[in-house]
């Protein structure tokens, strides 16, 4: 068995938007891996142009009084990825927005095409981008995260990589070999050693990931259901500008 574990985003007529149904579904897929001695490394890649556009925006509108928001349980998927024992790679040949940047952040090494584009919109919805923070900000330069954060402008990938979103940004033809490079390399070191490795990495937070994103999923979910929150959500689905433009 190819001791390297491929995890798909393939709803592509969604813009590989994370549904409840895609995030419930990777957390299924994740533990499996986990729990398979043959699995020794992750991919996180994708179907179709785009890498992920974020929460379902959808879902979210249409969301009832005290149902849980996909915001909200993509809490539950990042802190998965980031406490995984083995190395997770991410592989991003298109766009990526929002939700979809948390989960880049949450992968230990991340190679995009210099041409894959990203953005924190959330700002433009009138919500935060709280869940994501904590896996985004340990990556990001602070004047970078300040400025990209409160714009929400699209920024390429050699500007991702010279900020610390990426690993590398490489040019689309090269993606693949770029990602099996890095394979190759942590096939290389013994699964104890690396799984304790990424304690290291994560060693300096002062509070458990878990912790810190249950309070980022209530701050998210706030936004996503105040007023503001309800008309950005709208208005990004109905392609128009929300009453604050």
């Amino acid at each position: 068995m190819d001791p390297v574990r491929t995890l798909t985003l393939d709803n592509p007529g969604s813009r590989n938007a994370l549904s409840t149904a895609v995030l419930r579904g990777m957390l299924d897929d994740l533990a499996t891996a986990a729990a398979d001695p043959a699995c020794r490394v992750i991919v996180l890649s994708h179907t179709g142009p785009v890498f992920c556009s974020g929460v379902d925006l959808k879902e979210t509108a249409e969301a009832k009084p005290g149902d849980k928001l996909p915001a909200e349980l993509l809490a539950d998927v990042l802190a998965v990825l980031w406490e995984f024992p083995k190395p997770v790679v991410a592989r991003i040949a298109g766009p990526a927005r929002a939700g979809g940047l948390g989960l880049i952040g949450a992968a230990d090494i991340a190679v995009c095409s210099a041409d894959a584009t990203f953005a924190f919109t959330e700002v433009r919805l009138g919500v935060i981008p709280a869940v994501i923070s904590s896996t985004v900000l340990p990556r990001l330069a602070p004047r970078a995260a300040a400025e990209l954060y409160l714009t929400g402008d699209v920024f390429d990938g050699t500007r991702a990589a010279e900020i610390g979103l990426v690993t590398a940004a490489v040019p689309a033809d090269r993606l693949d070999d770029a990602v099996a490079g890095y394979c190759a390399s942590l096939l290389r070191g013994g699964p104890l050693a690396l799984a304790g490795t990424k304690q290291l990495l994560r060693r300096t937070r002062n509070e458990s990931i878990r912790a810190e994103l249950a309070d980022l999923a209530h701050r998210s979910a706030g936004y996503f259901k105040s007023e503001e929150g309800r008309e950005g959500v709208t208005a990004a689905r109905e392609k128009r500008d929300p009453y604050w433009i």
